[in-house]
């Protein structure tokens, strides 16, 4: 696949680093969702989750995300990192964007709960302490960077069903990929919609 400046899977590919014998599988000018179920049909799961998380606008990732830690046994530190990306996904002020950013920050990026954090507060402001003037925005692929690793980790939390939970998870991301496609708002759950 050779990118091409209008082709945003080939720009994504880039961005996200994905393997060159995924690349490879991935036709110019698919969709975003042909590309995603070409690499979910050829079983490369990394390479499918990397593409949503950087195709979907960063409110939507960090709505899948939500989405799929929710309902798991998840540690006090998990749960505060998850109960703060929703809370951005529900409110995206920056206030809420820093305070989960900050949280990530804390972590040290070292818990599914940074991770889940980080997606959310790397989605946009500044990356600099909070009293510096001078902005330092995030690099614009650095939200699905974030929500890359925490769907692993998620998937993670059952080892011996890693790969089923990790084709779930992606699967519940085309169904945004697909609202996204239709111009609907990103969901928390099956039936919510941020308010």
């Amino acid at each position: 696949m050779r990118p091409t400046v209008d082709d945003p899977v080939a720009q994504a590919c880039i961005e996200m680093g994905v393997e060159d014998r995924a690349r490879a599988l991935l036709a110019p000018g698919l969709s975003a969702q042909e590309a995603v179920q070409v690499l979910l049909d050829a079983h490369q799961v990394q390479a499918a989750l990397q593409l949503l998380a950087r195709l979907l606008p960063k409110r939507y990732v960090v709505a899948w995300l939500c989405q799929c830690a929710r309902g798991e046994a998840l540690g006090d530190d998990d749960r505060a990192g998850a109960a703060l990306a929703e809370q951005w996904v529900r409110d995206p002020i920056e206030h809420n964007r820093r305070i989960a950013y900050e949280f990530a920050s804390a972590d040290g990026y070292c818990t599914l709960g940074g991770w889940l954090a980080a997606a959310a507060g790397w989605s946009g402001g500044s990356l600099a302490p909070a009293a510096q003037e001078t902005p330092v925005p995030p690099p614009p692929f650095l939200t699905a960077r974030a929500a890359t690793a925490a769907v692993n980790l998620l998937a993670a939390i059952e080892p011996d069903r890693l790969d089923t939970r990790r084709i779930a998870f992606a699967q519940r991301a085309l169904v945004l990929l697909a609202d996204h496609a239709g111009a609907s708002a990103p969901r928390t759950d099956s039936t919510r919609t941020p308010t």
